[in-house]
């Protein structure tokens, strides 16, 4: 079940199983990017996702549920014409935290919680050890 504690590499925890998959169509997506730095843009993506397929009855978290991500990606914007652009992302999504509909913060932000500053120095730190140290590394996810 959805909810029900699992185990992965000696880490507990619940929700959908590692190495299962969505397949989401995006649709009337929206892009906004800010340069403020010769090589540094601010991104911006809002849209509405849908499942390909119906979810399973009973499974799933309930309505107003929230998560929290953090996302490392390589864009490649191929230009097709004046206006217009192909793009590919390939990337990794970490969970960061989440907030039930009946609580009043994110998880990170109650004490007993790993706040959300630690988290993210955590996977940023874990995600250099793997680049540097494994042979194949995170590039195969990135690339």
């Amino acid at each position: 079940m959805y909810n029900e504690l699992k185990k992965y590499h000696d880490r507990i925890y619940t929700g959908m199983r590692v190495g299962q998959s969505h397949h989401w169509n995006y649709n009337d997506g929206h892009w906004y990017e800010k340069k403020i730095a010769p090589d540094e843009w601010q991104i911006t993506f809002n849209s509405i996702k849908t499942r390909n397929y119906a979810a399973p009855s009973n499974s799933g978290a309930k309505v107003g549920t929230k998560y929290h991500w953090y996302i490392m990606a390589d864009q490649i914007a191929t230009k097709l014409d004046s206006d217009s652009y192909m793009t590919k992302l390939n990337g990794l999504k970490f969970k960061v935290g989440h907030k039930r509909p009946y609580w009043k913060s994110f998880s990170y932000e109650y004490p007993e919680q790993e706040g959300y500053k630690e988290r993210i120095i955590k996977i940023l730190e874990d995600t250099l050890t793997k680049l540097k140290n494994e042979k194949d590394g995170i590039e195969r996810y990135l690339l």
